[in-house]
This record gives structure tokens, C-alpha cells and sequence, in this order.
């Protein structure tokens, strides 16, 4: 019975199909980041941002720049508004494994301090102090770094879709001996592990009320298995940057979970 049921709820005549849009078609997108975003940098023939782009017919404005941090976001929101205003449809943040490896300290996401408020209880009115928090504006911690740019986004675009991706996984890099950067099995100078700044880009959607694509978890990079040198720029010397197959696999990730998510 069951599946005589369910046959019929699936088996809908051709003529009564509809053509599904994809929300995000058409639109213009904002893409902030590093050097995994960059088209400048020459690991991949196209990024992930220009396969979403191909395959959503979108406009597409890149800001991201090789080695930038969570601290760059504000430089690379004010070059969109310069150049764009408000004709822009989405904004999506792909950062922080710079952080990481510059051992940036995490830092708190609120300071907190004391103050006397007025309220009503029972209907009757009192003042009593209690604490109060605000977020905390410290440029020289990730939490704080984040906060400074969420907050001027949330200003300047607030009608806007802002969208948050977690750094994905890490191996061996090195351009040559001024820079040579150790995969995520070791933590950074301050002791800190990769997986500490991915948390911290997934607590910022909770902060500031944005949803968060964990490509960490879902596009299946996993550059520490030589299995996936494939997927990566150069098996010896770079696993940090994806190449066309693993940019694709970036694409093809976002493309099915920006499904879930309204364009405003």
C-alpha cells in the first residue's frame, strides 16, 4: 500500500511538470576572499566563483586578493560600494586560512562590561545593573576581525544575502624557501589548530545571523591524502590550492547548497 502511495505522488503527468530556476540565476555576486579565490593566481584555468558563474548565467564581482585575511573583508566591501553601489544581488566571504597560518589569535567575539538598565517586572518598574556585552572590534583577532566586517557589511548591505564559507582543508605549501607553510596535522605558531579557525567562520553565522556553507566538511578536499593530490595545484609543492577538478568540486558543492538560500 505504502508503496502503491508513493508511486503515485512521483508519477505526476510530464505536462503538469514546471521548470525549476535556480534562486540564485541571473544574479549578481560579490566574491570576497584570498588567493583560493584570486583569478590572478594561476593555480586552476578557472575558479570556482566563474564555474558558478557559467553555470547560474550571473555577474560576478571578485575582490579577493593572494594572502589577504579576515582583516581585508572592509578594503574589499568598500571597493564593491565604490565600483557598484548597491547593484549587487549576494556577497560571498571565502576566508581564513590565512589567519591560520599566520597564527592571527582567535580572540572573543563580545567585550563585556557592566551597566544599570531600567525595566518592568510584574509591571513595576526597576533599575538594577546587569552585564551587557557588545561585540568586540579588535583587528588584531580573528572573532574581532570578523565582527568589524560583518558589522560594516550589515550597514552598508542590508538587504543583501551574505554568505560565509569555512576554510577548507590544508597540506604542504611552499612558492620557495621565503615561503614555506605546514599542512593542518601541525597547529600554527600560537598553537592553534586549522580546525579552531573553521569553528570560528561557523559561530559567526550564529553572531551575525548568516548562513555558513562548511566546505571544510562538504566538498570533499582532502589534500592530506595523496589520493586527493589530484585535486590540488601542484602534488609536491602546493595541496593548498585546488586545481580545475578540485575548483570544480568547490562549484558543484556551492551550486547544490546556495539551492537552500534566498536571494533577497
Amino acid at each position: 500500500m505504502l508503496v502503491t502511495l508513493l508511486l503515485a505522488m512521483f508519477a505526476a503527468p510530464a505536462c503538469s511538470q514546471k521548470t525549476f530556476t535556480h534562486p540564485w540565476q541571473g544574479k549578481k555576486i560579490a566574491y570576497f576572499g584570498d588567493s583560493i579565490t584570486d583569478p590572478r593566481v594561476k593555480a586552476g584555468t578557472k575558479k570556482w566563483w566563474s564555474l558558478l558563474s557559467e553555470w547560474l548565467d550571473a555577474t560576478s564581482y571578485c575582490y579577493a586578493i593572494s594572502g589577504r585575511q579576515w582583516n581585508d573583508i572592509p578594503r574589499q566591501t568598500q571597493a564593491l560600494l565604490d565600483e557598484h553601489g548597491q547593484d549587487v544581488d549576494a556577497i560571498i566571504i571565502f576566508m581564513g586560512t590565512n589567519d591560520y597560518n599566520h597564527a592571527i589569535p582567535l580572540g572573543e567575539w563580545y567585550d563585556t562590561d557592566e551597566r544599570e538598565v531600567a525595566y518592568t517586572r510584574n509591571k513595576q518598574p526597576y533599575r538594577q545593573k546587569r552585564p551587557h556585552r557588545s561585540p568586540a572590534l579588535n583587528d588584531t583577532t580573528v572573532r574581532g576581525r570578523i565582527n568589524i566586517a560583518m558589522g560594516q557589511l550589515k550597514e552598508l548591505y542590508p538587504t543583501k544575502q551574505i554568505v560565509l564559507l569555512t576554510p577548507i582543508h590544508r597540506a604542504f605549501f611552499t612558492s620557495g624557501e621565503k615561503n614555506v607553510q605546514l599542512d593542518e596535522l601541525y597547529p600554527n605558531s600560537n598553537g592553534v589548530w586549522l580546525d579552531s579557525y573553521v569553528e570560528a567562520v561557523k559561530e559567526a553565522g550564529n553572531v551575525w545571523a548568516v548562513p555558513v556553507i562548511d566546505l571544510n566538511a562538504l566538498c570533499g578536499l582532502y589534500p592530506l591524502a595523496d589520493s586527493n593530490a589530484q585535486f590540488f595545484s601542484r602534488p609536491d609543492t602546493d595541496r593548498l590550492h585546488p586545481n580545475d577538478a578540485g575548483y570544480e568540486r568547490i562549484a558543484k558543492t556551492l551550486y547544490y547548497q546556495l539551492l537552500t538560500l534566498p536571494v533577497f
